[in-house]
């Protein structure tokens, strides 16, 4: 049976008391607008930008120049900081490597999102009493498995001691308000999700449609 991870999240929220200092792991501004809206709410959030995955060091760089663009603009109730983790594309090719031809949203994907929580929670531990809680903007989208995520990031949170914040951010039509806000912040945003696999995939499909 799938968990309702919204409303463990709301749990959790209902009970924080004075724990509200968060590591917020962001695959792109767009994903992370709708979540800084939601989260800054109750949370003290610092954007913590790692994803080894993207295609390109420009198009990395451009990924972390839309977030800090974002974050500038954006008028929150709680401070939003900023930290941008290196590019180490490496890391995903070794993971990917033997399964470049595996459909989206499989094994690879799922070694991806350990790859990227793992380095968030790992920063966390190393980083004790900065932050109570560490979350990822991953679940936002349709596109990706939010129980799989969520598995990963408790796993993770366990291998070095800190807290994972469950979540499923397409929840209350989290999805549509970040295409409302990407609209209103004219955010770059792309129709993969960031590797040549989805890149590749997202192209065959639009030649497909012509």
């Amino acid at each position: 049976m799938k968990h309702n991870y919204q409303l463990e999240l709301d749990k959790i929220i209902e009970s924080l008391g004075d724990n509200r200092r968060l590591l917020l792991h962001s695959c792109c501004a767009p994903c992370s607008s709708y979540v800084l809206e939601y989260l800054t709410e109750y949370f003290d959030i610092t954007v913590y930008y790692y994803n080894p995955n993207i295609t390109s060091c420009d198009e990395y760089k451009k990924r972390i120049d839309e977030e800090r663009r974002l974050i500038g603009l954006f008028k929150t109730s709680r401070p939003v900081k900023f930290i941008a983790g290196e590019y180490e594309p490496e890391r995903f090719y070794e993971l990917a490597r033997g399964r470049e031809e595996l459909a989206e949203g499989g094994a690879r994907c799922f070694d991806c999102y350990r790859l990227r929580l793992d380095r968030t929670a790992r920063y966390m531990s190393e980083h004790l009493g900065m932050y109570d809680y560490f979350a990822t903007t991953l679940t936002l989208s349709p596109h990706k498995n939010a129980e799989k995520l969520n598995e990963i990031g408790f796993e993770v949170a366990a291998k070095y001691g800190v807290n994972y914040l469950p979540s499923d951010f397409k929840k209350r039509e989290g999805y549509k308000r970040s295409i409302e806000l990407s609209r209103i912040y004219g955010l770059y945003r792309q129709d993969y999700c960031g590797c040549e696999y989805s890149r590749r995939a997202r192209e065959a499909a639009v030649r497909e449609e012509r």
